[in-house]
């Protein structure tokens, strides 16, 4: 029996304790909240002195926040709990926000990437050649050069891929093909048909003497996976973590989840995308109807930048220094070029926003259209105004959505955005055989980015994501195809369609809306 059925068969029975774990972990987050509770509580009655005390630091945290460098929607998000319960709001604000725990980790990132940047080399040379022809790309990439360790890259292909099925089969015939190491980084992991076929191959390579890391979001310890899996793995000699396990006490770095999906091998190829391991991504598995993702396989020099990507992230927590010249990109890895690529990443803890930059570089600069795929619409302030602006000055402006959708709160959320969009003349359509968890900005038919960043807060502001800047590609046009092909299996929403809401559901979404940047 190989390792993949031995661990489908593990997880098939551990489904009862894992939930019960995370009954476990949400007993100890709201003890927690309801000690913090008690004890302001019983100070603000017992002295009229603490009472005084306590107002002052809501009025501080009021002003700390109003002067705080940041979105303005997730500001008047946290001062709403402290307008309702104007002291208990400022502490639980004090009790999120003030913890040392984040500042660590991002430091720990910066050094890392430092540490990284003698490897990951800038391309002046490609990067001026980009700017001659596009002077707004050239300055993209000048900026995620600078504030991303992101270079742009020429002598890269890459393949798009239309359905999570599809991106599998490369993704097996890839890692049978490993010689030297296999890095691969997801956010959710879940047993069945692809996680078990997936984990013979790495236990067949790591026999061969093939390096092989496995890393996961620590999410998946409440619902997917038990909190031994790593220790299982490393049985089998596959070097395995969690980022960010969870446990039961308040952390700001548990709202920070690694979001994004990874896979390198031997620095020839990576894959990204929406794809995770579990099989609704490839339709093996039916939970929202057809579920419609996409994905990229990146060959060529801009494998190197995911390979220092992943390690950047395995190593927060590692304590012997990376021997990071084995991972160099091979000579042989070198291919034709086909346009310009840049792989980028996404970090929430500092103050650039890359994610979000790199959207609205597109919307901004877009001339003729702008077609966007994503599961969530949650857009802030500046997306929803370069959104709209581009349509009144003459861009098509066109988003898929799911028709079935996996959260219904996020998709009632999502309508409250609708009517803004739709009267601005921002087409939206629903993908209506199922639910559509692709993140893809295509425009003009010359520049289009794939990758994990949603529409929406978690993605732009609170998750580690990664994507790839796609300009004059061959593959855009395979994109634009896609597109249209899905385009055509979608309903078009009108604005007298959120009229036909239910009174409750405008109601709920109204009122989500309220702390949506914090969800």
């Amino acid at each position: 029996m190989g390792i993949g059925e031995k661990v489908n068969q593990m997880l098939g029975r551990l489904k009862t304790a894992i939930y019960g774990r995370f009954a476990m972990i949400l007993l100890g987050f709201l003890a927690q909240l309801i000690l913090l509770a008690v004890g302001y509580f019983f100070l603000r009655n017992y002295s009229y002195l603490f009472y005084v005390l306590f107002l002052a630091i809501s009025a501080i945290v009021v002003i700390y926040i109003y002067n705080a460098p940041g979105n303005p929607d997730l500001k008047l998000s946290w001062m709403l709990p402290i307008a309702i319960l104007p002291v208990f709001g400022a502490i639980f604000y004090m009790t999120i926000i003030m913890q040392p725990g984040t500042t660590v980790l991002y430091d720990r990132l910066m050094t890392l990437s430092e540490n990284t940047k003698k490897y990951v080399v800038p391309r002046g040379d490609t990067r001026d050649k980009l700017r001659t022809e596009n002077p707004h790309m050239g300055q993209l990439a000048h900026y995620l050069e600078k504030y991303d360790n992101s270079p742009v890259y020429d002598n890269t292909q890459m393949k798009y891929y239309s359905l999570g099925d599809s991106q599998f089969v490369d993704m097996v015939e890839e890692l049978k093909k490993a010689e030297k190491y296999i890095f691969m980084e997801f956010f959710i992991v879940s047993g069945g048909q692809m996680l078990g076929t997936v984990l013979d191959i790495l236990k067949e390579k790591a026999k061969q003497g093939v390096e092989v890391r496995f890393m996961y979001d620590g999410t998946n310890v409440l619902w997917n996976l038990p909190g031994f899996f790593p220790d299982m793995l490393e049985a089998e000699g596959i070097r395995c973590k969690m980022f960010a396990p969870i446990r039961p006490i308040f952390s700001t770095h548990y709202n920070n989840r690694d979001h994004r999906k990874i896979l390198v091998i031997d620095g020839k190829v990576a894959f990204t995308g929406g794809i995770n391991l579990a099989d609704e991504y490839i339709n093996e598995k039916e939970r929202f109807g057809h579920w419609k993702d996409v994905g990229a396989m990146i060959s060529g020099d801009a494998v190197e930048r995911f390979t220092y990507m992943f390690l950047e992230m395995w190593d927060v927590d590692e304590k012997e220094p990376e021997a990071y010249g084995k991972y160099v990109l091979p000579p042989e890895a070198s291919l034709s070029s086909d346009g310009y690529v840049i792989p980028y990443s996404v970090c929430p803890l500092g103050s650039e926003r890359v994610g979000q930059m790199v959207y609205l570089e597109i919307l901004n600069t877009a001339h003729t259209y702008v077609h966007i795929m994503t599961p969530y619409l949650i857009p802030d302030y500046q997306l929803l105004t370069a959104m709209t602006y581009a349509v009144k000055r003459g861009v098509e402006v066109v988003i898929l959505m799911p028709h079935i959708p996996d959260k219904k709160y996020a998709f009632l959320l999502a309508k409250t955005y609708y009517n803004q969009l739709l009267e601005a003349g921002v087409r939206i359509c629903e993908y209506e055989p199922g639910f559509v968890h692709a993140k893809v900005f295509i425009s003009d038919d010359v520049k289009a980015v794939v990758g994990t960043v949603n529409l929406d807060y978690r993605s732009l502001f609170h998750h580690f994501e990664c994507g790839v800047v796609l300009y004059r590609n061959s593959q855009i046009g395979v994109m634009e195809r896609d597109f249209q092909d899905t385009l055509e299996k979608c309903i078009e929403v009108k604005v007298e369609d959120y009229q036909k809401l239910r009174l409750r559901d405008r109601a709920i979404g109204r009122i989500m809306r309220l702390v949506a940047p914090l969800m």
